[in-house]
């Protein structure tokens, strides 16, 4: 066969992710690469979801989601950030958090439109939002503290320009956005009449008492930004693949219309159990939080220990080092370096950047403490061991 294929998919290389997970494997390393948790969740929702599966149907779910679900999502919006959503036309259940941003930039973009992502960025916004035949425009976040600078969103932005994706809590970088860096995108979709993308699946996992924030309780902003949740990391199921998306009644619609074409729905015994999740307790999203803050400060003092100079991390499942603490001055070759000879894994940063992005920083890389508190023990002794 001669036939090329798509190029935005066949000419990049493989995801970051089953990269360095294969090395992992191939060298017996412990792998804080990728950021998935090595414990299931609640054992409630497990039976729930076991249950509802025995008894059935497994038919085709709703292409919206279940309605307890879509329920589920309004009042979690309700609850937390004072949204009044409308379970019927203001939500939308998908395949995963990952299914979701796909279809917001499907549904929202056209050919020749342009969309800013800030860099570094989670690596699926790239090829997704090039397949719709749009171009990323990236605008670098800037170390050590990645603040969004205004006058650099403000420089990005031109006539072609349709919308803006923001990711807080932060994958990679562990950075979760204040209010005033909310309020500089804001203000630039206000004024140039924008769209936002709002990738905030780590809503759950914000450290030492701050609070997730969302961009749509700010004025204005409800209109023209959608929201993305994951059962998957509020709850530790990623393989459910379970999201959820809110907003305008218009944006969900765009959004379900490109749903519909890809995953079209998601398995119902699981969206009844998630839904049965949203409605625990504070006491079930405090502790879950602070476990995850005990193995961050865990791997953090132990990073340190090991000679790294770590940076803050606010939230999500992942803390950043600087490698030039340890002698090393480019992350895809630390990381091969470690994963064979120190049996860690981690994922370099450069690689949450564009690939025509030539002034990627090459000094930082990713590790994720979402592991049991023995594994992290053990990765840490490792490190330290090869180092010293």
């Amino acid at each position: 066969m001669t036939r090329s294929l798509n190029p935005v998919f066949s000419n990049r290389p493989q995801s970051i992710f089953p990269t360095m997970s294969r090395l992992a494997r191939e060298h017996d390393a412990i792998n804080l690469g990728q950021g998935f948790p090595d414990e299931d969740g609640p054992l409630e929702i497990r039976e729930l979801a076991a249950r509802l599966t025995v008894e059935g149907p497994n038919q085709y779910a709703p292409v919206e989601g279940v309605p307890a679900l879509r329920a589920a999502v309004a009042a979690d919006n309700k609850r937390f950030y004072g949204l009044d959503i409308d379970p019927d036309t203001e939500t939308l259940v998908t395949s995963g958090a990952t299914e979701a941003l796909a279809a917001a930039f499907l549904g929202f973009l056209e050919p020749g439109d342009e969309a800013i992502v800030l860099a570094p960025f989670y690596e699926c916004y790239a090829p997704q939002i090039e397949a719709a035949g749009a171009r990323v425009i990236p605008v670098n976040l800037a170390p050590p503290q990645w603040r969004l600078s205004a006058e650099a969103l403000e420089g990005a932005i031109t006539d072609k320009t349709k919308l803006i994706a923001i990711n807080t809590p932060h994958n990679p970088l562990g950075k979760v956005m204040g209010r005033d860096e909310l309020e500089i995108v804001a203000d630039a979709a206000r004024r140039h009449d924008l769209i936002v993308v709002c990738d905030e699946v780590y809503e759950h996992l914000v450290f030492d008492g701050r609070r997730h924030e969302t961009l749509l309780s700010l004025p204005g902003m409800f209109e023209r930004a959608v929201r993305i949740g994951s059962a998957g990391k509020t709850f530790s199921f990623t393989g459910f693949r379970i999201g959820y998306a809110s907003g305008p009644a218009p944006l969900i619609t765009g959004l379900m219309k490109a749903h519909q074409h890809l995953a079209y729905t998601s398995p119902a015994p699981l969206q009844a159990a998630v839904a049965h999740g949203l409605a625990f307790g504070d006491d079930y999203y405090d502790a879950f939080c602070a476990g995850m803050e005990k193995k961050r400060d865990q791997l953090s003092h132990a990073l340190g220990g090991a000679g790294f100079e770590v940076l803050p991390c606010e939230g999500t499942y992942f803390v950043t080092v600087d490698i030039r603490s340890v002698g090393r001055d480019d992350d895809l070759e630390f990381c091969r370096e470690i994963t064979k000879k120190a049996k860690v894994a981690a994922v370099p940063i450069s690689a949450f950047y564009h690939p025509s992005q030539d002034d990627r920083p090459r000094q930082y890389a990713r590790f994720c403490f979402c592991k049991r508190e023995e594994v992290l023990a053990e990765a840490a002794r490792r490190l330290k061991e090869y180092f010293q």
